[in-house]
């Protein structure tokens, strides 16, 4: 169980729940020339739970003897395509079930039955997913959420999934379920009506209220032709269209690797990706991220949101002189994330313990065929202050066994197809701008350094001294976009005066 739930374990609720569509167009089945199905070739049998009387199973036990496709309306806002299916029902009431089945002659036929339940089962939705996302059954007013406009939270996901996740929406590599193709900095979409959208999850009736300035954002490929909505502005892959929200209902899936939330209707949490299923990757009382799979473009989209009153455009922390040091020799105190990089990267024992530098650890840049490979240091709390901490000095050795040739085999004649540079260059960034933090960075690169000894680098970013927003620092050997492969080793960072 991979859950990651700051308020700890919870029940697993059985309840399979996919989004209504058409299954003559999504089925698994190859249908031939078939006779039509009749009503009364449709069978349902029916079990209830031994835990609950609420919770029933239903299996479809048509004796039919050619393929079809068939679709469940299970009465509670959800549906499924698979032969046997369990529904819960929370709140006392009369439900009304349909199993409708799907000849290749293009009919149809359904059966229905009138499920009713007695008594409420608080129990079915009384477990910390749906407290953390309603606040519970006591409170009637439900808990609104928005997007983490300002990306003041998307951080706390990162740290705690591990997942590359740096804005409060972005993209990435189907099953990634992160944002390693771009990530929207703090506000970047400001010029959109995004902002506008309020989520209201309330516990009783797992009612949903979404309320927007009557438009809807997002995939052009599937807006129109999955989503059915009036699509009135196309730029790029995105879409702009109508869309007034409104109330809708929602239920949990507790049984799979992540909580599965999923929306009835067209219901969609501010970018809509084809679908009404999110995976709840992270969540607590104050925050949550979720993950859509949008199989249309086989494409991941991570969303980070807070609850409303959080979503404040705060300036920067005071600016601090908080000077880092790093040796290696013991734990280390200075963080360095890798992104990109070799397995192989980490402290390790000294390559070459002679010259200026005979400690016995250091650490271990592997660097492989990866365009933006790098190691990152961000301060959590404070940005930094060049006015007075401006200078990143740092120990470096650069091996002569890297390859540094060129095509035409010219060693340091820079060339697109160069396998690695004995260079180093340090960026300052600003990691509230998450994918884009590049465009504003500041960066200095010391090249053409001498091999097999160590040297001791100096990067002097004084002439940034009135930039109030760097709180990422990034070292990245061998030159961005380099095809070769390497290793790297630095030693007793510091940065200060």
């Amino acid at each position: 169980m991979k859950n990651i739930i700051k308020s700890g374990f919870f029940a697993l609720l059985t309840l399979l729940m996919v989004t209504a569509c058409d299954p003559q167009e999504n089925s698994e089945y190859t249908l031939g020339n078939t006779p039509s199905i009749t009503p009364e070739s449709i069978l349902i049998a029916q079990q209830v739970s031994e835990t609950s009387n609420n919770i029933i199973t239903f299996q479809n036990l048509s004796e039919i003897d050619v393929p079809y496709a068939l679709i469940w309306d299970l009465g509670n806002g959800s549906t499924s395509k698979s032969n046997s299916v369990t529904a819960q029902y929370p709140f006392a009431g009369e439900y009304t079930v349909s199993l409708t089945i799907y000849t290749a002659d293009g009919s149809s036929n359904s059966k229905s039955l009138v499920v009713t339940i007695a008594n409420n089962d608080y129990a079915l939705i009384n477990t910390p997913v749906y407290k953390n996302l309603t606040g519970g059954a006591e409170n009637a007013d439900g808990k609104t959420w928005v997007l983490d406009q300002y990306n003041n939270y998307a951080k706390e996901v990162a740290t705690a999934t591990g997942l590359a996740i740096s804005g409060h929406l972005g993209l990435g590599e189907q099953g990634s379920y992160g944002q390693g193709w771009w990530a929207a900095g703090a506000n970047e979409k400001g010029d959109l009506l995004m902002y506008n959208n309020t989520f209201t999850f309330i516990q009783t009736g797992v009612q949903l209220n979404i309320e927007n300035a009557g438009k809807g954002y997002g995939r052009n490929t599937s807006a129109a032709s999955v989503g059915g909505f009036n699509v009135t502005d196309v730029n790029g892959d995105d879409a702009t269209f109508d869309y007034n929200g409104g109330n809708y209902n929602f239920s949990i899936d507790e049984s799979g690797t992540y909580p599965k939330l999923t929306l009835t209707g067209n219901a969609f949490l501010g970018y809509y990706c084809g679908t009404q299923d999110y995976d709840i990757i992270y969540q607590t009382d104050q925050v949550m991220a979720l993950r859509v799979n949008n199989t249309v473009e086989s494409q991941d989209w991570v969303f980070v949101y807070c609850l409303e009153e959080l979503n404040i455009g705060t300036p920067p922390k005071g600016n601090e002189a908080n000077p880092l040091a790093e040796d290696f020799e013991q734990e280390m105190s200075v963080n360095f994330a890798p992104e990109d990089l070799g397995e192989m990267t980490g402290v390790t024992d000294n390559p070459a313990p002679f010259g200026n530098n005979t400690s016995s650890k250091v650490y271990r840049y592997q660097k492989n065929s990866a365009f933006y490979g790098n190691l990152a240091f961000t301060a959590s709390t404070y940005k930094f202050d060049l006015a007075t901490q401006n200078k990143i000095k740092v120990k470096v050795f650069i091996p002569s066994y890297n390859d540094y040739t060129t095509e035409n085999g010219v060693a340091g004649d820079w060339i697109s197809n160069n396998k690695l540079l004995p260079q180093l260059a340090v960026k300052l960034q600003d990691s509230s701008k998450g994918g884009s933090a590049w465009e504003t960075q500041v960066e200095i690169v010391k090249g053409d350094l001498e091999k097999d000894k160590w040297i001791e680098l100096e990067f002097d970013f004084s002439t940034a001294k009135d930039r109030l927003d760097f709180d990422t620092i990034i070292l990245q050997f061998g030159a961005e976009g380099q095809s070769g492969a390497g290793f790297f080793y630095f030693d007793d960072f510091s940065f200060d005066q």
